[in-house]
């Protein structure tokens, strides 16, 4: 992270590079928080990235449009401070530009991208919820991981390599995606840390192909690969939202005689889930639990900017009604994955995406909350 945790939210690339190797020294204090840089002028506490101090400890939070106009600032997730690693972090956000292993529309290496740059909607809490997660947690971003694009299995190291480092101080990872391929790498690096995890899987599609086009590792598969990997627990597994046509009638029959529970589509039509999160708290119980959340279980008149949609999905309110759901469970990793922002030039699937990412850093363990 830059020295004293905070970094300028005006300068331009070019400065900005300069920035990242300049001393930066930070006076104590939120209302006399300010920023020096070698080379740069004393910039006001309006232009830098937020703190909030609580119990001694100083928390990064993100900017408000009081503290910075929206449309400004350097376009981290949610405008929060950006750390080089996950020394003194809690909890990070992470994106991985990858669009390689998917069958049909590509153009979800940009959804990282795009999902930070819609993210300045976020606020500070969650009035809703009572959820105040910026005065319990230390959250950043820590960008991107350097993959390989040209080659997919390489990429995947890249990805395990990468998120072994970000998780050994116990850093909880909310990943923005990105195919749905990088779930698998990501949950080697999760199970070589936890063991076995709980899975909560919300798509359109199972994602437990054996093989794709003769290929072992896709977007298709990433869930067969962990299974056999045993990185996750079939018993503590869940499937929610999973329709659309298919070239088998019992393509859900594989995950069924192993364990994992399938929830349909169908199944979610005209109801709350709320009944549902019930059973799912239960059936994980206090062991470590794996959120992967694909944009295109919503329906494709919500959210769009995905490569593989089909119709009847989920709407908004049951999405909010799984993620907040989860709060008590022992979340130690999310991703929120297929985000393709050539399909929505509105970019409210990415607007979408920041608010569920939102949603899932309230409910991880830690967050602080108020009686509402």
């Amino acid at each position: 992270m830059f020295k004293g945790g905070l970094v300028c939210a005006s300068v331009s690339t070019r400065c900005f590079s300069r920035f990242i190797a300049s001393n930066v020294e930070l006076s104590t204090g939120l209302a006399s928080a300010t920023t020096r840089c070698k080379g740069f002028a004393r910039l006001s506490p309006s232009l830098c990235y937020s703190t909030s101090s609580r119990h001694g400890r100083e928390f990064n939070r993100p900017l408000t449009g009081n503290d910075m106009p929206r449309p400004g600032g350097i376009a981290s997730m949610f405008r929060l401070p950006i750390h080089e690693n996950t020394d003194d972090l809690d909890v990070c956000f992470v994106g991985i530009p990858l669009d390689i292993g998917v069958a049909n529309r590509s153009g979800t290496r940009f959804g990282p991208r795009q999902i930070r740059t819609e993210s300045p909607m976020i606020r500070l809490c969650n009035p809703d919820t009572g959820a105040a997660p910026f005065e319990s947690l230390q959250v950043g971003d820590v960008g991107d991981v350097n993959i390989n694009v040209y080659n997919l299995p390489k990429a995947c190291d890249d990805i395990t390599a990468h998120y072994k480092k970000l998780i050994v101080n116990g850093c909880k990872t909310l990943t923005m995606g990105g195919d749905h391929t990088l779930a698998y790498p990501v949950l080697r690096a999760i199970g070589d840390k936890y063991g076995p995890v709980g899975l909560v899987h919300i798509d359109a599609h199972n994602d437990t192909e054996d093989t794709m086009c003769g290929e072992k590792i896709t977007h298709g598969t990433p869930f067969k690969r962990a299974y056999d990997d045993n990185l996750i627990d079939p018993k503590r597994s869940i499937q929610i939202g999973l329709r659309g046509p298919s070239n088998d009638i019992y393509e859900h029959q594989w995950a069924l005689e192993k364990g994992f529970r399938v929830v349909t589509g169908k199944e979610c039509w005209h109801k709350s889930l709320e009944p549902l999160m019930v059973e799912v708290r239960e059936m994980m119980g206090d062991g470590p639990v794996y959120l992967s959340f694909d944009i295109d279980s919503l329906d494709p008149s919500i959210a769009p900017g995905t490569g593989t949609p089909e119709i009847a999905g989920l709407n908004i309110i049951q999405a909010l009604e799984i993620i907040r759901g989860l709060k008590g469970l022992n979340l130690v990793g999310c991703d929120l994955v297929e985000v393709s922002p050539p399909y929505d030039p509105l970019g409210t699937t990415a607007l979408i995406a920041a608010n569920l990412l939102f949603e899932m850093l309230c409910v991880l363990p830690g967050v602080k909350y108020y009686d509402v």
